[in-house]
């Protein structure tokens, strides 16, 4: 079943993610993605994440397709003007792409070639108007097109936002110019994403709660300082500290806090950040 076909069954989806590598080396991420094949319901492909230079998204998903990996192709503003970014939405329709994340993107002086210029002519919420308008069969300038695509559309949402009112009025924007699901950014307490579904059960949508595997304590406390939104509660940071299995002891974290989200949203998407061979690990341990 397709992950369009699961959003609309209300089955419960599962989808992790890969980063391609920096380089044209793509064995090792490709072997790691068929641990997971036949697990997950799709596999992001993130897009010059957090603004460092590396293979294309486009690219990666073409090859997961060819080995019967189903893709989220994640599409973000940062690189592209709206003539790009048309054309590469009719390129992954083409390839046999169905899936894509729309995101604005981090600016480009977070990553590792900061004197890059931003073009961001857009932002995510016109991505998935642009979106919507190709898939209609015209493009942004009214033209007509020959030969429509047809995407299962997901875009981001933060539930850690403070204050939450924002961030659910950008998700009904979002909904209104046609995104189907939401990933989430990550979640450490249980008690900060109940508020966020309290204040986003009226849009009825389907949220992938996200889990981020913990590596260390410095990691934790980093988020706590840098992410906005994203908050990792002393007694996760106190166990990272004490253990001397820092991956074992991620991997039980990211299991609990799944079976706890498990029965409050529609789904699970992993961000693996580099430890792509942990992900059977926390579906074993998660019990899915």
């Amino acid at each position: 079943m397709s992950l369009c076909d699961k959003i609309k069954t209300g089955g419960f989806i599962v989808t992790s993610e890969i980063g391609p590598p920096k380089g044209t080396e793509v064995g090792e991420m490709l072997k790691n993605a068929g641990l997971i094949k036949d697990r997950v319901d799709a596999i992001n492909v993130t897009d010059l994440q957090s603004s460092v230079m590396r293979v294309g998204s486009l690219a990666i998903c073409k090859l997961l397709i060819e080995r019967g990996i189903e893709p989220v192709f994640q599409i973000t503003c940062r690189d592209r003007n709206r003539l790009a970014l048309q054309s590469d939405l009719l390129s992954a329709s083409v390839f046999g792409i169905k899936n894509v994340l729309a995101l604005t993107g981090d600016h480009p002086a977070l990553g590792d070639h900061p004197q890059a210029k931003p073009v961001f002519d857009m932002d995510s919420v016109q991505l998935l108007e642009a979106i919507r308008t190709l898939q209609s069969g015209k493009d942004m300038a009214g033209k007509e097109l020959k030969g429509v695509p047809e995407f299962c559309v997901g875009a981001v949402v933060n539930p850690g936002a403070d204050p939450i009112e924002p961030e659910i009025m950008k998700m009904e924007k979002k909904i209104a110019v046609g995104a189907q699901f939401f990933q989430t950014q990550a979640i450490y307490d249980m008690a900060v994403f109940k508020n966020f579904l309290d204040a986003s059960r009226h849009l009825n949508t389907t949220i992938l709660a996200g889990i981020v595997l913990l590596k260390s304590a410095g990691m934790a406390r980093y988020m706590n300082k840098n992410v906005s939104g994203v908050f990792v509660p002393d007694n996760l940071i106190e166990e990272m500290e004490k253990t001397p299995d820092r991956a074992g002891k991620s991997v039980e974290i990211a299991a609990r806090l799944i079976k706890g989200l498990k029965a409050l949203c529609q789904g699970i998407h992993i961000m693996p950040i580099g430890w792509d061979k942990k992900v059977p690990l926390v579906l074993d341990a998660a019990g899915l």
